[in-house]
């Protein structure tokens, strides 16, 4: 809070405390020439029930102001005059502190004996699961979608197509420190117009999407010039980079050629936030072991999948 503005609050405070003491004391003198215990409001109910006007009792007067005086103790103790720390020395973010400080020390002795251990081996663990499903629920439906089969822009974690490695560490790395992908707009580099439609088509052709021969064949020399440096000469992506492959048929944006085009034109940037600082690195080793297992999962009694 700025200076002016914590003279603006000390000043309110001290303003409404003065109103109060003023209105209480105003409205409780005895009237000129000594109270009339026969005075009334004028309102009479039921023909018979007259409502009087006489002051309040001394008791009662006296609760409001030491009530008045208790506000004045607590603004004192406590920080509630602008920047004015109080002498008690609370704060807010004092009381924070402590209290996350408790909550880490009963995490740490939930989650303390996952502290370093293996993905696949957390993920055999019933209990690790469930907690992982919490985190996931808490940190990560909101993007790939409480189910993890993701979203327009949002990979599908149950299927076995990773854009950065789908190995424990490489999960574990992923939600650890998040993962920036960046594709920018290529439509000059590989000739305007004409050049993005025939890139686009030969992208289709790779993962079998049917696309006119001659724009592919034109589109494939295009490719290999520019976009082979990231997505490899074949199209199967590059894993170190975050480029996806393009010969399967798992499309993060879409398959069809207007999404394609649109990729091309304007690029993309996918980005996922590092879950470290979020939830600490041994929740994050949860959360990676639940992901990990979704697309690990143990074959049904029977043989079916």
């Amino acid at each position: 809070m700025s200076h002016g503005w914590s003279l603006y609050v000390i000043f309110l405070v001290v303003l409404n405390i003065a109103a109060t003491v003023w209105l209480l004391w105003w409205t409780s003198r005895p009237p000129k020439g000594g109270a009339d215990p026969s005075a009334t409001t004028g309102h009479v109910w039921d023909g018979d029930l007259t409502e009087y006007n006489k002051p309040l009792p001394k008791w009662w007067i006296n609760l409001f102001y030491l009530t008045i005086i208790y506000s004045i103790g607590y603004l004192a103790w406590y920080p509630g005059m602008g920047n004015l720390a109080g002498w008690s020395g609370w704060t807010s973010a004092g009381e924070h502190d402590l209290d996350k400080a408790a909550a880490d020390a009963r995490l740490a002795d939930a989650f303390g004996r996952f502290d370093g251990m293996p993905i696949d081996q957390i993920a055999k663990d019933p209990q690790a699961m469930a907690f992982g499903a919490s985190l996931f629920a808490n940190h990560c439906a909101m993007c790939h979608g409480s189910d993890a089969r993701g979203a327009k822009g949002y990979p599908n974690l149950t299927d076995d197509d990773w854009l950065w490695g789908g190995a424990p560490e490489q999960i574990l790395a992923t939600v650890l420190q998040g993962r920036q992908a960046a594709m920018p707009p290529l439509a000059a580099a590989i000739g305007g117009d004409v050049g993005v439609t025939e890139v686009a088509a030969y992208v289709q052709s790779l993962s079998g999407i049917k696309a006119d021969p001659a724009l592919a064949a034109a589109g494939k020399a295009r490719f290999g010039g520019v976009c082979a440096a990231c997505h490899g000469v074949d199209g199967k992506g590059n894993q170190a980079l975050g480029a996806p492959n393009l010969t399967d048929r798992t499309w993060l944006y879409g398959s069809d050629f207007g999404s394609i085009r649109e990729a091309v034109v304007t690029g993309r940037a996918g980005m996922m936030p590092a879950h470290e600082p979020i939830i600490g690195a041994t929740r994050s080793r949860l959360a990676a072991a639940y992901v990990w297992s979704l697309s690990h999962r143990p074959p049904a009694v029977g043989g079916a999948q």
